[in-house]
């Protein structure tokens, strides 16, 4: 009362109603005829609010969901020549029926009744649409294969959203920067579902809920992947040459299971999680990956795991004749790091006639400079630097002969690299080891652009009983070794600097000589008693031999592994936009970043039935020399003729300000 009177000459009174006009007063039958009146004769909710005595919650809520009308709210649709904005998209979706942007009522009754197959794709003119600019990546992602053996290994039960628009929600999404699924409700869904041709984007738990039924079958998943793996491969005959494996830590940091510790070089410590092992091309192009939760290691892997499938799926290898014929010939090279450097791997692999090439762990003295030669490399992205080789003849411990071939920078430091390729040139070997590190940069980048190390699913299942790990005894005994190692070596150390000068008397520096000398000598007795104890310790257990507090299950990877699939397909068709914008800038390494750009903008969607095209009006950049490599581009895409999944109209990709599009219709 107090705050009503003080108001009261100032005009302000009309916006405070008493609590006893708001208590009791609901939207019955009468009430809303009332309430509804007043919106037909255009008064605001407020005004409506005042007198009445309704909350403007309450008559909010109503309208919301479709008790009430609020004329000055409700939007007619765009006429068919007409395209909708974002501000009138926005408005229409807030006031849905069944949701945000739930606009096909019917469709979406009929699929919770179970008879609906699936939502009927149409495509609609819109302007500035958000993200549509993920569009462009489209024919790379079709032609890549994302959704040509969709309906071969996964189906789904009858529904709004059919198996072939979750595979492309999932990679256009990837492509949008839009990591996991809980990041959906950041998003617009009814802009994305402008793109996909229905009314909006699933919801997250419908989205996850879709993914767990298509990864149902862990088998099944494999089996696709390993499919689109071959056809990768058999479409890049001449980058199969030479493959590059690496692992890949992933680090859990959750509480359902303990995972085994690993060394993680980018964090230099021991944490747990699980090892991803890549096959990449020269360029960083990946083909497939191999999860390990119990890590045997990288020959372990190599030998079991990749090495024959390798040998079955890579196109193009010699044959048996070609091999007896020229016995230096190999059917491909792999390249990894110093974690798979063995003389016997080599020589197991050599027997396979599968080169390899890796680091010299063990490089000795360095060679004399004047062997080193001045010769023009030329590296994987097309540039050409000099420099500085030598190559030699190398006899492993194992008598196994191979060739070594030293690099020698502006620093003088030599890198040598070992290998059994006996028939490329020192230089173009020197580029494919140099290479390696397109892999680490992969690593990098799928990590900070596409969620590569986050979880697609919670949970875990139980491993195979035989697996073979690491003895936490032994794993303890080690540590106890390496400490009392690291405290002998400082005692020798302080043994070995005590000096005379030190002592004023002969007879101090003998007995502080001679206790340090004991201290020593007990140190040698723990450590090889140590040993002894770590000898003795089994080195490495099966699972069911380990103690029941020891035991760990492994973390579920069926819908991951489908999930990364799609996003190894959605960094390839990105790699793709990036090799043709690369022919119309000077700046080689600006591509990338342009195309991130490019995906992630908005654009005009302009359907024609009569022409059965759809167009895709992307915006122009702030550069006239990125609109040259966009307006190049887009006269790449549109001449592949795509024709947009669900529907007969060929994608169309045009620059703002083109010749106009003819008469469009809504399809």
């Amino acid at each position: 009362k107090r705050y009503t009177r003080r108001y009261r000459d100032s005009g302000l009174s009309a916006f405070i109603k008493p609590a006893a006009r708001r208590v009791g007063h609901r939207l019955t039958p009468e009430r809303l005829v009332e309430v509804q009146g007043l919106l037909d004769r255009g008064r605001e909710v407020t005004q409506v609010s005042q007198q009445t005595g309704m909350l403007v919650t309450t008559l909010r809520k109503a309208i919301q969901a479709g008790r009430l009308r609020d004329q000055k709210k409700t939007l007619t649709p765009a006429p068919a020549d007409e395209a909708s904005t974002k501000s009138e998209r926005s408005a229409s979706d807030a006031v849905t029926p069944l949701g945000v942007a739930t606009e096909r009522v019917e469709e979406r009754v009929l699929a919770s009744l179970g008879a609906l197959g699936a939502a009927t794709i149409r495509m609609e003119r819109a302007e500035d649409v958000v993200h549509a600019g993920v569009l462009c990546a489209l024919p790379a992602l079709l032609e890549l294969g994302l959704l040509r053996h969709t309906h071969t290994h996964f189906k789904l039960p009858p529904g709004y959203y059919p198996p072939h628009v979750i595979f492309l929600v999932v990679a256009l999404l990837a492509l949008a920067r839009v990591p996991t699924p809980e990041d959906l409700r950041y998003e617009a869904p009814g802009e994305w579902g402008k793109i996909l041709g229905l009314d909006r984007l699933p919801e997250v738990k419908t989205l996850r809920s879709k993914l767990a039924l298509l990864s149902a079958d862990a088998q099944q998943v494999h089996h696709w992947s390993s499919q689109l793996a071959q056809e990768w491969m058999a479409a890049e005959p001449e980058a199969i040459g030479t493959l590059y494996v690496d692992g890949h830590v992933r680090v859990y940091h959750g509480s359902l299971t303990k995972l085994p510790r690993r060394y993680v070089a980018r964090q230099k410590l021991c944490l747990r999680g699980t090892t991803d092992y890549w096959v990449n091309s020269m360029d960083g192009q990946p083909f497939f990956v191999i999860t390990q939760t119990a890590d045997p290691g990288l020959i372990q892997v190599l030998e079991d795991l990749i090495v024959p499938r390798l040998l079955k799926e890579v196109p193009g290898q010699p044959t048996a004749e070609q091999l007896q014929a020229n016995p230096r010939l190999a059917r491909f090279t792999l390249v990894f790091d110093r974690a798979a450097y063995s003389p016997e791997f080599f020589r197991r692999l050599w027997a396979l006639r599968m080169a390899v090439m890796t680091y010299h762990k063990f490089a000795g003295a360095a060679w004399a400079v004047d062997e080193f030669v001045s010769q023009t490399v030329r590296l994987i992205n097309g540039e050409e630097v000099p420099m500085r080789l030598a190559e030699r003849g190398t006899q492993l411990s194992n008598n196994l002969w191979v060739r070594e071939v030293r690099h020698l920078d502006e620093q003088g430091h030599q890198t040598a690299i070992l290998t059994t390729d006996y028939t490329r040139e020192m230089s173009p070997l020197s580029a494919a080891m140099f290479a390696r590190w397109c892999q680490e940069n992969f690593f990098k980048y799928m990590a900070q652009h596409y969620g590569l190390d986050r979880l697609i699913e919670y949970g875990t299942e139980p491993m195979v009983d035989t697996t073979v790990v690491v003895n936490p005894a032994w794993r303890k005994a080690d540590a106890a070794v390496r400490r009392e190692r690291a405290v002998l070596t400082r005692q020798q150390a302080v043994f070995g600097a005590m000096q005379l000068a030190d002592h004023a008397e002969v007879a101090a520096y003998e007995l502080a000589k001679g206790h340090q000398l004991e201290v020593v000598r007990l140190s040698e007795h723990r450590l090889a008693d140590l040993k002894k104890t770590r000898k003795e310790t089994a080195h490495h257990l099966t699972l069911k031999e380990l103690p029941e507090a020891d035991r760990f299950t492994q973390l579920k990877g069926a819908r991951k592994h489908l999930v990364d699939t799609i996003k190894l397909m959605a960094y390839r068709a990105e790699t793709a936009l990036v090799l043709l914008v690369r022919e119309k800038l000077t700046r080689h390494d600006d591509a990338r970043a342009l195309v991130r750009g490019i995906l992630r903008s908005a654009a005009d969607l302009h359907p024609d039935l009569e022409h059965k095209t759809l167009t895709f009006r992307l915006h122009r950049l702030a550069f006239q020399c990125h609109d040259q490599a966009l307006q190049h581009l887009c006269d790449e895409l549109t001449a592949t003729e795509t024709t947009y999944p669900g529907t007969d109209l060929r994608l169309v990709y045009q620059l703002n300000g083109a010749t106009p599009i003819p008469g469009s219709q809504v399809v």
